[in-house]
């Protein structure tokens, strides 16, 4: 029982049994609807607390801390789940992954408490922490930095929609034929040549590419998860899943772009593409260097 991870792991496998696969759908609602008087909520807490006593009894954890244990977990997992239920956004991902969070600190508090001999120095000193602090360093800056780069980059090429190109046009042509009918008219311009000069208005070309609507922001979510999988690819030396990774979107882009008569639209998500790309293989390349990974 020296071991931090150790104790922490099989607390946080009993965490997520009893929160995702023995908390049935009914529960949820109501605790949603009642509340703090939602028998749910205190049966789903005290399940969590009991649940510890596995763990504890296979890490030979003293049954006066068992039964702190029991009593803490229990305890902060209802307050948590309150606060989650009684916010009116709680079911929101920001606030999942919040809760979830908080519960991870409580247990790895008590881990920390049980844990012969531990220390935050410890920790600090530990042979891989260095490696680790690189890994997550790599993976936040592939997701809103990367995405700022991008974008910064992407507003020096606009997107020019045909139709408007064709408006500009018409607009031009229609100024340049009244320019010419008001320099052909004399002074002594007849009524009956006043009338018989129709004004013709000439509308704008249609634009002949495909509206296709999407998911709102679904494009940058796109962009998070083919970056994760490429840096994760990257940091574990398998090159050749990046490959799949970005023929699997290109099928998936072709239909899209080949419909498309707009062919700044095409060069701009190609854009997009390469550079969240690019800058995500470098950036693993370069962790995959330091944690001194093999090419698979």
């Amino acid at each position: 029982m020296t071991d931090f991870f150790g104790v922490l792991i099989p607390f946080l496998l009993i965490h997520i049994i009893c929160d995702f696969y023995l908390q049935p759908d009914s529960w949820i609602e109501a605790k949603k609807a009642h509340t703090y008087r939602s028998s749910k909520l205190y049966f789903h807490s005290l399940l969590h607390g009991v649940g510890l006593i596995l763990p504890a009894l296979v890490l030979n954890i003293d049954w006066r801390s068992t039964v702190c244990l029991v009593a803490i977990v229990a305890v902060t997992h209802f307050v948590i789940d309150l606060w989650k239920v009684t916010t009116p956004k709680g079911d929101n991902l920001a606030y999942f992954v919040i809760d979830q969070a908080l519960h991870v600190l409580v247990l790895a508090a008590i881990a920390f408490h049980v844990t012969d001999g531990v220390s935050i120095d410890a920790v600090l000193q530990h042979e891989h922490f260095s490696d680790g602090v690189l890994v997550v360093c790599a993976y936040l800056l592939i997701l809103k930095p990367t995405s700022i780069v991008i974008s910064a980059v992407l507003s020096k090429y606009p997107i020019v929609n045909p139709a408007d190109v064709n408006e500009v046009k018409t607009e031009a042509k229609t100024e340049a034929d009244t320019q010419a009918v008001t320099d052909t008219q004399t002074v002594t311009q007849t009524i009956t040549n006043s009338a018989a000069a129709p004004v013709t208005t000439v509308s704008p070309a249609k634009d002949e590419s495909t509206n296709v609507s999407g998911l709102v922001a679904g494009g940058e979510l796109i962009g998070y998860l083919e970056r994760l999988l490429i840096l994760t690819f990257t940091l574990v030396g398998s090159y050749a899943a990046v490959g799949v990774v970005l023929a699997a979107k290109s099928i998936f882009r072709f239909g899209e772009l080949n419909q498309s008569a707009n062919r700044s639209m095409t060069e701009y998500v190609l854009i997009g593409s390469l550079l969240s790309v690019v800058i995500t293989t470098l950036i693993g390349a370069i962790v995959s260097l330091g944690l001194g990974v093999k090419l698979k």
